[in-house]
């Protein structure tokens, strides 16, 4: 499912457009990182590199050009002996042809290349803070550039840029909204990670480890053409579901606990992210079914108002209504359900948002409002998760059957044209369907 290069090439376009006369831009890859001594951690490029380019490797950097309408690539050059041991470089010529870009160069060569383009331009945008060890060198070259751009400017011969400007203020906006190239992916990502989950349930058996249960979600990852998950797996068990970001993954799963399995696969660079919950001997309790079932009423809800126009913040705050009506109704609150929102008490159980945007990245950019600080509404193209929970930790003052119930339930959410599209569907969500599908194994 290879994205087209006219598509890098249209968002480039619409970049240069936006930078406009006085604009010049530079991104750089990710840097490799070491595991141990010397071996790296698989390498994964830069998201916001990969947008504008689909370039794969590490030692690059794009330069934008708004006043030429220009965008050249710059990278590692060939090396016979380099791939022998490590595998198949572009280099410059083949980089040109292969990604679409109007010139390439040696990355041994950028440098000087920055400091032509800066000359003329008013306006620098860079990723401040990505990269810092970049930004030092951008820096130096800037500073060298402005002085000269003093001592000429008597006679009148040169302009250099006088506004260091965050790249992403351009970036986060159109990554926000997903082309249509971008929601293929994601429904591969959300279909591939929905299998995964499918085989956790069906495989998860009283005693194993969570590890091992791990481990078969990322054999379902890659059976589907799924290099590596989109971020570290929770596999909990019991009271570690009451840890939010629990990723050890290492206790024995027991009879009569509930297993929260938040996982997500990522393909081709997008971001599948899917939270289920359900009983590791394939029965709820009447105390995990209620729990349950308040969560994956609020799930359904929260989903149901997504459309074009809506505004999460009003989304996110009917869900913590209906968590709190769900909490008093249990027991595990006491008094009005206005008074507990106000003093926030819900907290104690509910201690999360509803939902981040996702996409290139698994919590990715764009934020939830914009620089004036007026809420973002939703628009056809943006992928959000609507994740509800609630966490019981054993305490004395909570009754018994509900110590230790930790319950989210999460699914990935396209707004369109018409309302949205639930991307991870393919998942029991039930208590009924999720019985169901563990009984048959």
């Amino acid at each position: 499912m290879d994205v087209a290069i006219a598509v890098y090439q249209a968002r480039r376009e619409q970049v240069l457009a936006q930078l406009g006369e006085t604009g010049v831009a530079v991104v750089f890859a990710a840097p490799e990182r070491v595991r141990s001594n010397d071996t790296e951690y698989p390498y994964r490029p830069d998201s916001y590199l990969h947008y504008l380019t689909g370039f794969p490797e590490p030692g690059a950097m794009l330069l934008l050009d708004g006043r030429t309408r220009s965008s050249t690539l710059f990278c590692r050059n060939k090396d016979e002996l380099h791939e022998i041991w490590n595998g198949f470089r572009y280099g410059p010529a083949a980089a040109k042809e292969a990604f679409g870009v109007d010139a390439a160069g040696s990355m041994d060569d950028w440098q000087s290349s920055f400091q032509a383009a800066l000359p003329g331009h008013t306006q620098l945008y860079a990723l401040w803070g990505r990269y810092p060890q970049h930004d030092t060198e951008i820096m130096a070259i800037w500073h060298e550039v402005r002085n000269m751009a003093a001592y000429r400017a008597a006679h009148g011969s040169t302009i250099a840029p006088t506004g260091l400007i965050d790249f992403s203020a351009i970036l986060d906006g159109m990554r926000l909204v997903k082309d249509a190239s971008e929601q293929a992916l994601m429904r591969a990502a959300a279909e591939i990670s929905a299998q995964a989950h499918i085989r956790a349930m069906q495989t998860t058996r009283v005693g194993q480890f969570e590890y091992q249960v791990e481990g078969e979600i990322l054999h379902a990852f890659m059976q589907r053409g799924a290099r590596s998950p989109s971020y570290n797996s929770i596999v909990a068990g019991g009271k570690n579901a009451c840890c939010l970001h629990y990723v050890a993954n290492g206790s024995a799963l027991r009879d009569g606990d509930l297993l929260l399995i938040d996982a997500g696969a990522e393909y081709q660079m997008y971001a599948g992210d899917i939270t289920r919950t359900f009983p590791v001997n394939g029965r709820f309790s009447a105390a995990q079914k209620a729990v349950y079932d308040v969560v994956l009423a609020v799930n359904e809800q929260s989903i149901a108002a997504i459309r074009p126009g809506a505004d999460w913040q009003l989304i996110s705050q009917a869900a913590v209504r209906l968590l709190t009506e769900g909490l008093v109704d249990l027991g595990l609150l006491h008094g009005r359900v206005d008074d507990n929102i106000e003093t926030q008490t819900y907290r104690r159980f509910y201690m999360h948002g509803l939902g981040h945007w996702l996409g290139l990245d698994v919590h990715d950019v764009g934020g939830r409002f914009d620089a004036q600080g007026q809420a973002i509404m939703l628009a056809p193209g943006m992928v959000t998760t609507v994740e509800p929970g609630l966490y019981i930790a054993a305490a004395a003052d909570i009754p018994t059957d509900f110590h230790n119930i930790g319950i989210r339930i999460e699914d990935n959410v396209l707004v369109t044209s018409t309302g949205h599209e639930v991307l991870t569907r393919s998942v029991p969500k039930s208590t009924a369907e999720i019985e169901a599908l563990m009984l048959a194994r």
